[in-house]
């Protein structure tokens, strides 16, 4: 066959590469997270305000402390073991590294008059029914 008579060679090598390139397709967007800039030792205010504001927290980990005070998660830990030593909060569930606290109740003051004797006698037999049902 004779080739085609209205193209040269330098034509002919430019449909060539333009045809050939094809964008490649992404799979993904390639998201990125926002980098944290959280503190990693304290500062006065800082730790102010894990001893005030904390203990009145219903629920309380490593990670909502580090959210809300800006600190790195391990400070956050180590702050709340001592704020638990010092019985400020109570550690209620450790499961592997996961330690869950929740703040201390205060005890409710008893009534200055002591209860007649019988009354007190009734709650204790129903103690002991209770256990004695469990056991069964």
């Amino acid at each position: 066959m004779p080739p085609k008579a209205g193209q040269t060679k330098k034509a002919k090598m430019e449909a060539a590469q333009k045809g050939g390139k094809k964008a490649t397709k992404k799979w993904t967007k390639g998201h990125s997270r926002e980098k944290l800039d959280n503190a990693v030792m304290f500062d006065k205010e800082t730790y102010d305000k894990l001893r005030s504001e904390v203990p009145k927290y219903r629920l309380i980990t490593p990670n909502i402390i580090s959210d809300r005070l800006k600190i790195s998660v391990s400070l956050a830990g180590n702050g709340l073991k001592q704020l638990c030593r010092e019985r400020l909060i109570r550690l209620v569930s450790v499961a592997g590294k996961h330690r869950v606290y929740t703040r201390v109740e205060k005890a409710e003051e008893k009534p200055a008059a002591a209860p007649a004797a019988g009354a007190a006698e009734a709650p204790a037999k129903e103690a002991k029914a209770k256990s004695a049902k469990v056991k069964a």
